[in-house]
């Protein structure tokens, strides 16, 4: 078999094309400042026919130096090496565009000529550039194992090879045995968030295990933790510690007696708990238990005594889910089933019947094609959705919005899941068979047939079975309820999120910043009413009842704003160490994130549950910019020290306020709200 990523062996070709590249950076050398990005593309063009022939990123990664002294990168964001983020990598790699494929090619290369001493450079060190490439060489792992998806063939054509071809150099010239711990680290560190899609994490986990048995890599002592991601998925136990497939070992546990069967279902309960990855393996025994009992089902999915109770109240219920929705394909269900039990939630009274109409739940012709284009003809659409809702249910912190700018229907999807799954189970039932949704806007009905388009320009892939359906329908809802108030005067979400998330969220609203001018406006008085409905210090020590929507202005390392962002406020505790923080919902996939100036968003380590993330309160604060709350409660501003506000407004004039101080001074930003 021959590798289609692989480059083309031509030492001919090559020497001329050589020649070429070393024409066009001496003629982008001598261009003045102001002409060269009209040279730079002559460039990018050559080096990624260099890079398609045998050799060519061996002479890119020599040439490094002279490429980046002919002002290659000048003006652009990879002009100042030290300040890339790893983690932004892959979007300019997968881009259409020849040229931002190619910037981020070579700057990896220039990178790796730092990091191996051929390449002294005065911006970054040979152990920043080391850290940086593991780092996402870790993260874009799948570049060394996968062939372009179709979407990639779609968009990028031939092109889709040079990011895979440029990842091969690197991980040869580095080594294989940084990858693994660098990507086994961020496997847990993701996995701690309890993501409900973990199919890019079973991926990386089996890259991780064919990397183990090839014995062309030399891992060294390098790889722990691997072990115990590796057996999750392919052997949790005795029985199936070698991965012997599914078909033996069902007949495996056709042979067994109960104390075996016992050990089994501890084995596979631990495993899933420790990982929140589920085996294939561990549907097989699932449903093999059907009629052994309802105290090894109990062992099985790892229940306390309240999933206990609560199983064997809706035994029938259980069962059935797991007989129309549990299989190998479907296995990740089985932990979000597990978490729904432990959750209770089965005893709120319409819950119980909602998942009875789930199961005799008729899909439309366009809800099962769209399902199984999305996930595959391996189960089918009714069973990836029974799972996709056991997931969401368990796991409603774990919701994300894919690659998609649909950050307030993913938010209130894990809002219904959290605060009111039953409402969630309705959305899904008219998306699923009806393929409408009606929400209510002021006493008007919208109808997501009936809208326009929404936020998503095209229609969201890269979701969970519920989002797939659902998230079409409420973002052409949001998207309407907005132009609904386009003639308004203020901003829109004061009157749209309390409509589109519930009752729950307040009619009140604050905001920070003059939707007119983009300036701040009343940061003192924000600040003050922020921590008089939050902050139990100050709210009388009254904790936060129901999730309430917020904005965000979203930062990046260097603390530049990015931009407005759709969280949920969840709580506000001490923390482990008696800080006071606010623990928050963010449906962008992974919650971790440096947002600069020392502002690093925590998922573990500070008393976070599973899906949330933390900061402490005065940073939180510093990167808010609206909230709702209940216009009825008493509205005394916070005394709060001033020492304390101007540490928070420091935050937010080093960042994303740096530029939107109005023309008087900061003092004019911190002007009272007019009574």
């Amino acid at each position: 078999m021959t590798d289609d990523n692989a480059p083309l062996a031509d030492a001919g070709k090559l020497d001329g094309l050589l020649a070429k590249l070393d024409d066009a950076v001496a003629i982008l050398a001598s261009a003045p400042r102001f002409s060269k990005p009209a040279k730079v593309s002559r460039v990018f063009d050559t080096a990624r026919r260099v890079m398609l022939v045998e050799g060519g990123c061996d002479a890119l990664e020599s040439r490094a130096q002279v490429m980046e002294q002919s002002g290659m990168f000048e003006g652009s964001d990879w002009e100042l090496p030290q300040t890339l983020v790893p983690a932004l990598a892959s979007q300019a790699l997968k881009s259409a565009s020849v040229d931002s494929v190619m910037i981020e090619t070579l700057s990896e290369l220039r990178l790796l000529a730092v990091a191996r001493g051929d390449y002294v450079h005065s911006l970054v060190s040979a152990e920043q550039a080391h850290h940086y490439l593991t780092q996402a060489l870790a993260i874009n792992l799948a570049f060394l194992f996968d062939s372009p998806s179709e979407a990639e063939r779609e968009t990028q054509g031939r092109l889709a090879q040079i990011p895979r071809i440029l990842f091969r150099h690197l991980a040869s010239r580095i080594g294989y045995e940084h990858i693994i711990d660098k990507l086994i680290e961020e496997i847990w560190r993701i996995l701690k968030q309890r993501p409900v899609q973990t199919g890019a994490i079973k991926r990386m986990v089996t890259q991780i295990a064919l990397c183990q048995a090839d014995p062309a890599i030399d891992l060294g002592i390098s790889g722990q933790g691997a072990d115990r991601l590796v057996s999750s998925l392919f052997g949790p136990t005795q029985a199936c510690r070698e991965d012997p497939g599914i078909d033996v070992y069902a007949e495996r546990l056709a042979c067994m007696d109960q104390a075996a069967l016992q050990n089994e279902a501890t084995g596979f309960a631990r495993a899933m708990h420790d990982t929140g990855l589920v085996s294939p393996y561990h549907a097989v025994l699932l449903r093999h238990l059907h009629d052994q009992g309802d105290m090894l089902v109990s062992e099985a999915l790892g229940l306390s005594s309240t999933g206990r109770d609560c199983l064997l109240c809706y035994r029938d219920l259980i069962h059935e889910l797991v007989y129309q929705g549990i299989h190998a394909p479907t296995c990740q269900g089985i932990y979000g089933l597990a978490l729904m039990l432990e959750r209770g939630i089965l005893y709120q009274p319409p819950v119980a019947p909602a998942l009875w109409r789930q199961l005799s739940l008729e899909l439309s012709a366009w809800s099962r094609q769209r399902l199984s284009l999305a996930l595959g003809e391996a189960a089918s659409p009714q069973a990836w959705l029974i799972e996709g809702v056991l997931c969401m249910l368990g796991l409603p912190l774990g919701v994300g919005q894919g690659n998609n700018p649909t950050c307030q229907s993913a938010r209130a999807l894990s809002m219904w899941a959290y605060n009111d799954p039953d409402y969630l189970l309705q959305m899904v039932t008219w998306a699923a068979r009806d393929d409408e949704i009606i929400i209510h806007f002021e006493g008007q009905p919208i109808s997501s047939m009936a809208s326009l388009s929404g936020v998503a320009t095209a229609l969201p892939m890269d979701l969970d079975p519920v989002s797939l359906l659902v998230v079409p329908h409420l973002d052409r809802i949001y998207a309407e309820m907005g132009r609904r108030c386009a003639d308004r005067e203020g901003d829109p979400h004061r009157w749209v999120n309390p409509e589109f998330h519930g009752w729950w969220a307040g009619r009140g609203f604050s905001i920070n910043v003059d939707v007119a001018t983009g300036k701040l406006i009343h940061l003192e008085n924000f600040l003050r009413q922020f921590y008089a409905c939050y902050h139990p210090y100050y709210n009388g020590n009254q904790p936060l009842i129901h999730p309430q929507p917020a904005g965000i202005a979203v930062t990046d390392s260097t603390a530049r704003f990015i931009g407005w962002h759709a969280i949920t406020l969840l709580r506000v505790n001490l923390d482990l160490n008696g800080e006071m923080r606010a623990f928050f919902y963010n449906p962008n996939n992974d919650s971790g994130q440096d947002w600069g100036d020392g502002v690093k968003v925590s998922t573990s380590g500070y008393g976070e549950r599973f899906g949330e993330a933390s900061l402490p309160f005065e940073q939180f604060a510093s990167r808010l910019y609206i909230f709702h709350y209940d216009p009825l409660e008493r509205g005394e501003l916070a005394q709060v020290p001033q020492e304390e506000l101007d540490r928070v407004i420091g935050y937010i004039t080093r960042s994303w306020g740096a530029n939107r101080l109005p023309a008087g001074d900061l003092q004019a930003a911190r002007g009272l709200m007019p009574s």
